[in-house]
């Protein structure tokens, strides 16, 4: 059998198409509305009416709900945020710490939500497990371990090669760190339930409905415009689309295969009874989870960016790519060299300037947004989404400073990505300055950080 290449993700080759919604039907008003039908814009719906039951609430989605990054991404629920050093540097350690921690019971909010509404996505709380696999991965790892417990997280554990090899039997691997706050799962069973359970609740989704601009009180569409007090952009990766936001979050491109399941005796040679989300401490990192029936789901960057912030057609990928994360998944597990890669797919998130995700509400506008969540956004569109939630209810009076409010990455500020054909030269000299270094750390014997790596991450404003 030959790889299926597209066709969105196999998460959706597995669990089918969703039945089409509605496009807007004409002009319309509403008291909120919400660009963007993934994570954070139905989190965002479904807190925000569980709140205020009486707000009426659209949603617009231009392809289907889940079509981007929530229906394509690794299935890792973790507590990770993109910029919590640089909101350390801004706003305190504690401030910091504070977001950290926010992130830690997000993780736990998720898998809480979907026990309530019975959203069956596969979830399994396994942790995460990051490896090392070369003296200057093993430096790198001992350092952020030592940095996530500065952060508070004391309940991190870090591992030898021994102790690594009795979870997940990664070749090569020199140690590991393990943190609890972290679950697999199936991303399109969580998006579907996710949207199911936001119009149960009354809240309007209309698909195939592109918005074309945003601007005060209006989102603007081939098929009408939705008027409303607020109206939040919720598109992540494709934010680039919308008029005057092509250099706002750059695009990047991610990648990921599926192979065909593993029989019980590939999955005693391999272990990961645990059932960890795995990742390592590349410069070019991949990411990896056991699916609930038996597979290995890896992903990495593969052709990181298109010229001009364009996105891919369906999720088709580059045969090098998958062939690269073939590799990728044969260095980790050799006895997996016969194994069949199923299915292969891409999709893009959403990167800030200053890799630093962001949640706003414009107050003199009402034009709120959240994202750049630089691939770590399945638990932080969560958190996003309850924030937008308390700052709507605060600017309309409902409440006032909240926890979620106080936070260090709320309303914070980033310049625009450099014009083309800049934009484009910088990423590819970045990440082929990245898989550089690499390969010279995993043939090298120092525990030293490449210096071209360490340059290429000062000159991107990671």
């Amino acid at each position: 059998m030959s790889t299926v290449n597209g066709g969105i993700s196999f998460w959706y080759a597995q669990d089918g198409a969703p039945a089409p919604r509605e496009p807007l039907p004409g002009d319309t008003s509403a008291d909120v509305c919400i660009v963007g039908g993934g994570y954070t814009g139905l989190w965002t719906a479904y807190y925000l009416k569980k709140a205020v039951p009486f707000l009426n609430i659209t949603v617009l989605e231009a392809k289907f709900c889940g079509y981007g990054a929530s229906g394509r991404n690794g299935g890792w629920l973790y507590n990770g945020i993109a910029g919590r050093d640089r909101y350390a540097a801004l706003h305190g350690h504690e401030a910091a710490v504070r977001l950290q921690q926010a992130m830690n019971a997000t993780v736990t909010e998720v898998v809480d939500v979907c026990e309530q509404e019975k959203i069956d996505a596969d979830v399994h709380r396994g942790g995460v497990l990051e490896v090392a696999l070369s003296p200057a991965q093993l430096a790198r790892l001992k350092e952020f371990h030592a940095a996530e417990i500065a952060y508070g997280e004391t309940d991190r554990e870090v591992y030898g090669a021994r102790e690594t090899s009795a979870r997940v039997r990664v070749t090569g691997a020199v140690g590991s760190s393990w943190t609890p706050h972290g679950a697999r799962l199936h991303p399109v069973k969580l998006v579907k339930g996710l949207a199911a359970a936001v119009e149960a609740l009354g809240v309007t989704i209309h698909e195939s409905t592109p918005v074309t601009e945003i601007r005060p009180k209006h989102a603007v569409t081939p098929y009408g415009t939705v008027r409303a007090p607020y109206v939040l952009r919720c598109t992540e990766g494709f934010t680039a689309s919308l008029a005057g936001q092509r250099r706002t979050w750059l695009p990047m491109n991610s990648s990921m295969i599926a192979t065909e399941p593993l029989t019980d005796a590939q999955w005693e040679s391999i272990g990961w009874a645990g059932r960890e989300t795995l990742g390592d401490m590349a410069h070019a990192y991949m990411y990896a989870q056991r699916t609930a029936d038996g597979r290995i789901a890896l992903g990495g960057r593969g052709v990181p960016y298109r010229f001009g912030s364009k996105t891919d057609n369906d999720g088709r990928t580059q045969p090098q790519t998958i062939e690269a994360l073939r590799e990728i998944l044969v260095r980790f597990f050799p006895q997996l060299a016969g194994v069949r890669v199923d299915h292969a797919w891409s999709g893009v998130l959403g990167v800030p300037r200053d890799w630093c995700a962001t949640v706003t509400l414009d107050r003199s506008t009402g034009l709120g947004w959240a994202g750049g969540y630089v691939g770590s956004g399945v638990a932080t569109a969560n958190l996003a989404a309850r924030t937008l939630r308390d700052l709507v209810q605060q600017d309309s009076g409902q409440s006032g400073t909240t926890e979620l409010t106080a936070l260090p990455w709320v309303n914070h500020k980033v310049r625009k990505w450099e014009p083309e054909p800049l934009r484009w030269l910088g990423v590819q000299t970045m990440y082929a300055a990245f898989r550089g270094a690499d390969r010279r750390e995993a043939t090298g014997h120092t525990a030293t950080t490449d210096r071209v790596a360490i340059l290429a991450n000062r000159l991107s404003g990671r």
